[in-house]
């Protein structure tokens, strides 16, 4: 978790930690409470590094692939 939490931190991860805090904070000075959940979703992503890959977020399309 410690290595999950301390590597590969590149500038989409900074720019989703920045989006989470500005919603945690409007949350509280607006009482304005719907801020809190999507303030969690972009945290998450940030805590596990998730999201879009460098491809996008395509499917891929194995209907026409070689065997």
């Amino acid at each position: 978790m410690k290595n999950l939490l301390l590597n590969n931190w590149n500038v989409m991860r900074f720019i989703r930690l920045a989006i989470a805090l500005f919603l945690f904070s409007q949350a509280y000075v607006t009482k304005n409470w719907i801020f809190v959940g999507i303030g969690s979703f972009f945290l998450i992503q940030v805590i596990f590094n998730f999201g879009c890959g460098p491809n996008g977020c395509a499917v891929p399309n194995n209907k026409y692939s070689k065997r």
